[in-house]
């Protein structure tokens, strides 16, 4: 863990927001990992950090720290109240729809009952028999996005859950893409202590920018 760090978007007293890379767990939780994105950051910083929401494995981009208890209840109400909004990027297979709701209850936790879920995307680009889709997740649920594109018939390139193996194998071989197609582009907050809102958006890293700039998808796409 050594010389691990992140790049920080945002950070003051009580908040900080990194760009997570793909294949870190957030915090320990389900899995046993022994390097987790928390306790990176922790020891980037110097400081003791609170985990308030959370990112999938495969999944990169914003994730927010409060830097005390109080700080994230605060946070933590903020999304559960619905507040915060989450813009993510995703590349799936299939044209979708230009737009549209998926309303589709899945589980809160590995083995928990499913529970109400909503996430609205739209379609931004057609590569092929593929889709790059911004998806805005209403709710949190274990993954969420993947399920519901998966419910669609649209499941994420790069998803060794929910995806398909042969067209992981192809984008591995064609454009290099080792990873799951999802990046979490933008947050949007309430901020712990005063209520003001904070807005960031975390740029794609490489193992992602890089293969869908070969598949053509313009750059003002991707930001």
């Amino acid at each position: 863990m050594r010389g691990l760090s992140f790049p920080i978007l945002y950070r003051d007293d009580d908040l900080v927001i990194v760009n997570k890379p793909s294949g870190l767990v957030v915090h320990r939780g389900f899995a046993t990992d022994r390097v987790t994105a928390m306790a990176v950051v922790r020891d980037q910083i110097g400081r003791h950090v609170f985990p308030v929401h959370r990112l999938d494995r495969g999944t990169s981009g914003a994730l927010a720290f409060a830097l005390s208890s109080e700080g994230a209840a605060a946070v933590g109400a903020c999304f559960e109240a619905g507040q915060a909004t989450k813009r993510y990027l995703a590349l799936v297979r299939g044209i979708t729809p230009e737009e549209g709701l998926i309303d589709h209850p899945v589980p809160s936790s590995p083995d928990g009952p499913r529970v109400p879920a909503r996430t609205r995307y739209r379609r931004l680009f057609a590569f092929e028999r593929f889709s790059l889709v911004e998806a805005l997740p209403e709710t949190g649920r274990l993954h969420q996005i993947r399920r519901h594109f998966k419910h669609l018939s649209h499941p994420l390139v790069g998803d060794v859950n929910y995806g398909k193996g042969d067209i992981n194998r192809l984008f591995r071989e064609r454009f290099g893409l080792h990873r799951l197609a999802l990046h979490a582009l933008e947050l949007r907050l309430a901020h712990p202590r005063s209520g003001e809102p904070v807005t960031v958006r975390a740029p794609l890293p490489e193992d992602l920018a890089g293969p869908w700039g070969k598949m053509g998808i313009p750059p003002e796409l991707l930001s």
